[in-house]
Parts: structure tokens; sequence; C-alpha cells
């Protein structure tokens, strides 16, 4: 199974509300960024790039379950920044799950192994560990030598203490087909992680290095030579497989930014995680003053090389529940 039977369960029931109720838009997931500080530097990311004065701010507990209630999304990503860097990070999750939400807790891990005990396993708590490749493409890629094996030493720490596991992989020009069969072996069958998220580099306007990040063309070419050998239909991918396809560029999809909102210390942010185009103070605002039909490849020229999970995959899951055949890959799929 791509995702645990308690959470297809919850997610199917979940969707068929919003179908009930006939809402157009409402939220799959909601990324959750409780601070943008970092204990990394990498030469990838944007969230680093705030000043001092904002990189030291910290979204209290409360603050974060009232966005988290408002918007009503069943599934949290709790991302930054380094959440883990956050005081009362435990105290959220725990609260979060208290409350039935699907906690998806983001890391590079390098805290990890010294904050096990202040979590407890739950079928409603994942860590979500970030590695970019194996030892040296990862190392590189997040500009420190030794997060590769500190990253590894937790995963494993956290699998022995009975906690579901995942990690997320996002690939740059320089990786190749054989290297994405390597990492995601690896993760796969030696580590043996419960789920693998990847996806393409997108770069958005704070990266400071945007030379290697994919464009649509090198994203479909890459995923679809890597998948050739049907490796794919065995990876543990927290993917549907509609959202894979479209990666290899057998079908195509509009963007649905409204599916994974963004909400941080500087409130929800316009129009997804990637963009900051303006916040709104509430979900209800995001949701009924942004120009959604103004985001997407051909609309606006920054969305052109974006194949981005926050933007398509919420799409990709909701045609996968108007099909009868999809709907019964997506339960195969494994």
């Amino acid at each position: 199974m791509p995702v645990p039977l308690r959470q297809s369960v919850r997610m199917a029931a979940y969707l068929a509300e919003q179908r009930l109720r006939g809402r157009e838009r409402f939220p799959l997931i909601v990324e959750l960024e409780p601070l943008f500080q970092c204990n990394l530097k990498c030469a990838g990311c944007g969230k680093i790039q705030h000043p001092e004065h904002v990189l030291r701010r910290r979204m209290p507990v409360q603050q974060a379950l009232d966005a988290v209630h408002e918007c009503g999304a069943p599934m949290v990503s709790i991302a930054g920044g380094e959440p883990l860097v956050h005081p009362e990070i435990d105290e959220l999750v725990r609260r979060l799950v208290q409350r039935r939400r699907f906690v998806y807790l983001c890391t590079n891990a390098i805290l990890m192994q010294r904050r096990l005990d202040r979590f407890e396993p739950s079928p409603y708590f994942a860590w979500a560990v970030h590695l970019d490749g194996l030892r040296e493409r990862h190392d590189e890629s997040v500009c420190r030598a030794g997060v590769f094996d500190k990253a590894v030493a937790a995963i494993r720490a956290a699998k022995a203490r009975g906690f579901r596991v995942t990690t997320n992989t996002t690939f740059f020009t320089h990786d190749t087909p054989e290297a994405v069969r390597r990492v995601l072996d690896f993760l796969n069958d030696e580590l043996r992680v419960d789920q693998m998220m990847i996806s393409p580099a997108y770069a958005y306007e704070r990266a400071p290095d945007r030379e290697h990040f994919l464009g649509v063309r090198q994203t479909q070419e890459l995923f679809r030579a890597a998948f050739a050998d049907g490796r794919r239909e065995r990876w543990r991918l927290n993917h549907s497989p509609l959202f894979l396809d479209f990666l290899e560029g057998k079908v195509d999809f509009p963007c649905t930014a409204w599916g994974i909102p963004s909400y941080s210390v500087f409130g929800w942010q316009r129009p997804c995680y990637l963009m900051a185009d303006g916040y709104a103070k509430t979900y209800r605002e995001l949701v009924e003053t942004t120009d959604w039909d103004a985001y997407g490849r051909g609309r606006d020229p920054r969305c052109e090389n974006c194949m981005a999970h926050c933007g398509y995959e919420p799409t990709a899951v909701l045609a996968t529940t108007r099909s009868l055949r999809q709907a019964a890959r997506a339960l195969t799929r494994g």
C-alpha cells in the first residue's frame, strides 16, 4: 500500500465529504512552517534567505493549531526552516496527533536522534527525512560533510524505536536516471523506510542557486528513464500513480495550489509554498481572494518549469478519485 490503510480510509471519507458538500476548493494537506531558521545553509533553499529578525521568529503552538483547525486539512506537513530547532515542536506534534491529524515532521535529521525521546510512535505521526541522494551527493547538496551519515543513523534509530519514517528527495540537473534508482533502491531496500517522496527541483525566486533546477522537459526525461525498468511499481513511493505518470510526461495536469496551502509566521502564503505573492490573515481569505486561475504553466511565467508536488499532486489525487480504474490502480500499487 502506498499509504497506511487508516490514512487511506480517512482521506477517502474526507474527499467524499467535500464532494457531498459541493466544495470546489479544499485542502488535502496543510504545509505548516512554524519557523524559517535552519541549522544548514543549503544552496537550493530560499527559506533561509529571510533577514535575521524573521529567522528568529517562532510560531506559538496555539497559533499553529488554530491555523490547522481553520483550514480543516486531515494531514499536516511541518516544514521550515528546521522544525526541530523550534523549542515547542514536540508539544505541537503531540497536540496535532491528539486531534487525529496525520503529521509528517520534515527534518534534515541533524538533531533528530537526540530529539527522539521527546516524541512517541503513532499511526498519526511520521518523520520525513530530507535526503537528496547518497553520501557524496547529499552532503554536496546540503553544503556540509557528514550530514548523510547522521541522517541514516537517525533513520535507523527511529525505525528501531517503532516510528514511521518517510523520506523526501529532490532531484536536480546533475542527477542521472541511475542516480535516482540507486538512492531509491537504498532507501527502499536497505534502510526500508516506510514511504518515499520525490520531487524535481523548481527554481523559485528566493533560491540562491537556480542554475541546477530542472525544467519540464528535463524532469520528464529524467523520470521516464529512471522508471523505465518498472522499478517504480515496487518502490514504496508516497505518491499517487497519476502523479508519477505526470512526472514522466504521460499525462498533464493543471496546478491546484489550493490543495496544499502553506501557513507560516507571515500567514497564509499566496499562492503556494514556493511563491510568495502576499499573505492572507485567514484561510477563508486565502481561498476566496486569490486568483487561482492566474497560476500554473501557460498562465504565469514563473510557473513554466514547475512540476512540484505542492501544485500537481492534489490534481492527481482528485483525478484518481473521479476514476474507478485509477482508484483501483492506486489501491493495488505496491
